[in-house]
């Protein structure tokens, strides 16, 4: 059984920052590309941001120049920096991960439960 823990989510006004943390846990091979992605209320969930195993980072639009997305392979763990967050950041945040479970289980996609982050205007 994996499973994929976020923390970091907080309170915090116009401009702050915050960063996440994504710890993955269980039996794990190989670990590939990893995100984070945001449902904010009424709304679809979207992708914020990517990282590919070889570092290869992607972003929204929306959070370009403010987030960055990192990894730390030794630790299994997913980050996400954000900085300049805006009342429209506010949102569950979902860390994701594709991954191995062993050298032929194949690719599976595991999600996190979700950190509130919420921005005050």
């Amino acid at each position: 059984q994996v499973q994929l823990v976020e923390s970091g989510g907080d309170l915090v006004q116009t401009g702050g920052s915050l960063r996440l943390s994504c710890v993955l846990s269980g039996r794990i091979f190989k670990i590939t590309d990893m995100g984070w992605y945001r449902q904010a209320p009424g709304k679809q969930r979207e992708l914020v941001a990517t990282i590919s195993s070889g570092g290869s980072t992607d972003y929204a639009d929306s959070v370009k120049g403010r987030f960055a997305i990192s990894r730390d392979t030794a630790k299994n763990s997913l980050y996400l920096q954000m900085n300049s967050l805006k009342p429209e950041d506010t949102a569950v945040y979902y860390c994701t991960s594709d991954l191995w479970y062993s050298p032929l289980s194949g690719r599976t996609t595991y999600w996190g439960q979700g950190t509130q982050v919420t921005v005050s205007s």
